[in-house]
């Protein structure tokens, strides 16, 4: 039988200490999508997409380890915006946010794949939103990224630091999206302990 992998373990993107701010570069990876908006703790679109996500995530994860290749499912990410960035780490408006809710799928797995495991899962249960959902590489590059420990609402006075002070300190300027993966279940995890990296792509000034 062979070893079931761990991304978590094994990839430097799923690494980082509490109170330090560091710059990686983040390969390229594909990943299971869903977009949507609105404040994920009350969005009945945000529940629809982890309901359509995770399915789909295993039926592939059980396609794979039927040929030989088992892994663990990677943590929950998600890609954070808005119009005024303010609303991140200023206001926390999250009635105007926006966001794409995601999964990785290890670089094994190919279109054919993901086709036949959205069927098979469609077949069993029908998905609350197939049709938003998609299958993508998604590229960052050079990126900061920090760990932070606790309730998501409290990331906003790091996430003011990683975007005023870090950043433009270290001659770059954020691009593209800010990203967050979850380590934690805030389902089986006190919020004080709930564990979050957060990640900005970031490129020269």
């Amino acid at each position: 039988m062979s070893e079931k992998i761990d991304f978590k373990k094994s990839l430097e993107r799923y690494r980082s200490k509490a109170g330090e701010f560091r710059v990686l570069q983040v390969p390229a990876a594909q990943y299971l999508m869903i977009e949507g908006a609105g404040d994920p703790n009350t969005s009945d679109s945000y529940q629809q997409a982890l309901q359509t996500l995770y399915p789909l995530a295993y039926k592939l994860k059980f396609a794979s380890k039927a040929q030989g290749r088992d892994y663990v499912v990677p943590p929950l990410e998600g890609l954070w915006w808005a119009e005024d960035m303010a609303v991140f780490t200023e206001r926390r408006d999250k009635a105007k946010w926006r966001w794409t809710m995601m999964l990785m799928v290890p670089a094994w797995i190919n279109e054919d794949d993901y086709a036949t495991a959205l069927e098979t899962a469609q077949a069993k249960k029908p998905l609350p939103c197939p049709g938003r959902i998609r299958f993508e590489t998604l590229a960052e590059g050079q990126c900061v990224q920090t760990l932070h420990i606790g309730p998501y609402d409290a990331e906003a006075e790091i996430l003011a630091a990683m975007h005023h002070e870090f950043i433009p300190g270290h001659g770059l300027r954020m691009t593209g999206k800010h990203h967050e993966i979850y380590l934690g279940d805030p389902r089986k995890v006190a919020p004080e302990k709930l564990r979050t990296i957060l990640r900005q792509p970031v490129e020269p000034l």
